[in-house]
């Protein structure tokens, strides 16, 4: 079992906080491992057994529990001390009403509650609501490269192993299986288990067609600008016709979902976010893979998710870079740092260079520019560096 240290070592100064700890992410992302981890650093710490408890709302022994009142008197029942006990919900968005237990339980300030979820909306609004800024939240993202690295015990990275990242993703449970076939039927699983859970249940929705084709354009059209009219053109040559309101309702929910991450421009001269022409990415390239029209991804386009996926779990807020003439790929920031990034497939001639490095021709500031490529030769050219990106991917501290 991997540690996934990036995580846990950013939940540990919470461990005995009255903040509720929230890890929200795609299913089978590795959430439940990471709540398994915390549960053996606590118990390393000689925490009694009796005072952790532990509750997988998709486990069927727990089905009677996803009635709120049910769950807040089992706990109740369990409490038989004031000392501190910790509660962990697994995918706590099964139980109707969740965010009151919740609430109430972290009132009785003894106890330190843990919960994950797979709809990042539904977290945020209910429990906003409740627990008035009284929780922490944590992206919980599938395995990075690096990750995937440590977990197959590889020391440095090939080409092979870089290959298979890109065409089956980083979630942990799909590296269980070698065949192709049987990688393709597990993440055919978890899609099929995300569009059921997440979006088909709690919408209502009946029509799963429309939300695998509007999915579908989506990763045909990755890193590209998003054109509502291009997507219902697109819907009617599928025989299907539907109004612009109900194509961002399902983007919606496929965001909530956690299927897709939508991104923002901002312009950097007028440094303000835009709402409008905005991107999108997968958060798992496996389940693009599979739902790909094409034979395979466009090596370029994967490469620019992987990008944006390893700047997410290095910590940025990413946004694509508008200029007066044309666009960055992303501008990432911190609260202390700000970065912008260009990426490409690779550099062959002097036309690619003056594009790629030439994107930035019209940023003016002295913050920090790259051109990320697979190429191994790393150079700068007017002070804008060029980086190989496996050097991007498995450095933790750009």
């Amino acid at each position: 079992m991997l540690k996934r240290e990036k995580y846990l070592s950013k939940i540990r100064s919470f461990y005995d906080s009255d903040l509720v700890k929230i890890l929200v992410g795609i299913r089978r992302c590795g959430k439940s491992v990471i709540l398994e981890q915390i549960i053996e650093e606590l118990k390393q710490k000689n925490i009694d057994e009796e005072h952790i408890i532990y509750i997988n709302f998709e486990f069927i022994e727990f089905e009677q529990l996803t009635d709120y009142k049910a769950l807040n008197q089992y706990i109740k029942e369990r409490i038989k001390d004031d000392q501190m006990y910790y509660l962990f919900f697994d995918e706590i968005q099964n139980v109707e009403c969740f965010e009151k237990v919740v609430n109430s339980l972290r009132a009785s300030k003894q106890t330190s509650i843990f919960i994950t979820g797979s709809n990042s909306r539904l977290l945020s609004e209910e429990l906003s609501t409740v627990l008035s800024g009284r929780y922490v939240s944590f992206s919980i993202n599938p395995l990075s490269y690096k990750e995937m690295l440590e977990l197959l015990g590889e020391e440095k990275s090939t080409d092979e192993l870089f290959g298979e990242y890109v065409k089956w993703g980083g979630l942990p449970n799909r590296f269980e299986f070698q065949k192709e076939e049987a990688i393709k039927n597990y993440l055919y699983g978890v899609f099929d288990s995300i569009i059921l859970r997440d979006v088909v249940e709690r919408l209502k929705i009946r029509d799963t067609a429309l939300f695998n084709l509007i999915l579908q354009y989506i990763i045909d059209t990755i890193g590209r600008e998003f054109s509502a009219e291009n997507m219902m053109n697109f819907l009617k040559n599928e025989g299907r016709e539907v109004s612009t309101l109900t194509i961002y309702s399902y983007l919606d929910a496929l965001c909530k979902a956690l299927l897709l991450r939508k991104v923002y421009r901002y312009d950097i001269h007028g440094k303000a976010i835009l709402k409008t022409l905005n991107k999108y990415y997968v958060t798992d390239l496996g389940i693009a893979q599979i739902k790909n029209h094409n034979t395979q991804m466009d090596a370029s386009y994967a490469i620019e998710n992987i990008v944006y996926n390893e700047l997410i779990v290095k910590g940025y807020d990413v946004y694509t870079g508008k200029t007066k003439k044309g666009e960055i790929d992303f501008v990432a920031t911190k609260p202390d740092k700000k970065i912008y990034i260009q990426v490409a497939f690779s550099i062959p001639n002097e036309d690619t260079k003056n594009r790629e490095f030439g994107a930035y021709n019209e940023i003016r500031d002295h913050y920090p520019k790259y051109v990320i490529t697979l190429d191994k030769l790393q150079y700068e050219w007017n002070g804008i560096k060029h980086i190989n990106l496996m050097d991007f991917l498995l450095n933790d501290e750009f």
